[in-house]
């Protein structure tokens, strides 16, 4: 796969419509083109402890950020006939469709692809972890749970194996 976008999101809580960041990686021609990367006004408006902790964001990163609506208008025309690449494609996918629903938006049936299920089958018995994947990809993932980090480590993986 040369032409893709690789996409992550993070949440607020335990609702997949609570997109608090989101990150993309175009790539075209097998060589990166752009990166966007975004803070996003999460739906419903709290964070919990846990994805707290796991990306360092709270309620005061996001008070001034837009939302879902205005960034995806920036993303859209990034992605445009691009099939998407998330590395845990049930969670990114979920996310999108649920901020998609939230905001009454009419979601373009996108292709996806699992960096995630591709490392499995790749290297059977190791570790498919986005930071171990990216890592044998060549992509040292060192600011792991910030969405255009994670969104340039799944790119990694995409361009070896997919």
């Amino acid at each position: 796969m040369q032409d893709f976008a690789a996409i992550d999101f993070e949440t607020a809580n335990n609702e997949r419509s609570s997109v608090c960041s989101v990150g993309v990686v175009i790539v075209r021609g097998g060589k990166i083109e752009k990166k966007f990367y975004s803070l996003i006004k999460p739906e419903p408006e709290y964070y919990n402890y846990w994805c707290s902790r796991v990306h360092g964001l709270c309620i005061t990163d996001t008070d001034d950020a837009p939302i879902f609506p205005e960034v995806w208008q920036q993303i859209q025309p990034l992605i445009e006939e691009l099939p998407l690449v998330a590395h845990n494609k049930a969670f990114d996918e979920s996310c999108l469709k649920a901020a998609f629903r939230v905001y009454q938006m009419d979601y373009p049936d996108y292709e996806f692809h699992c960096t995630c299920i591709a490392s499995r089958r790749q290297w059977p018995g190791e570790s498919s972890t986005l930071d171990a994947a990216s890592l044998r990809c060549g992509y040292d993932l060192r600011n792991h749970h910030h969405a255009l980090a994670d969104a340039e480590a799944c790119a990694a993986i995409a361009l070896k194996i997919l």
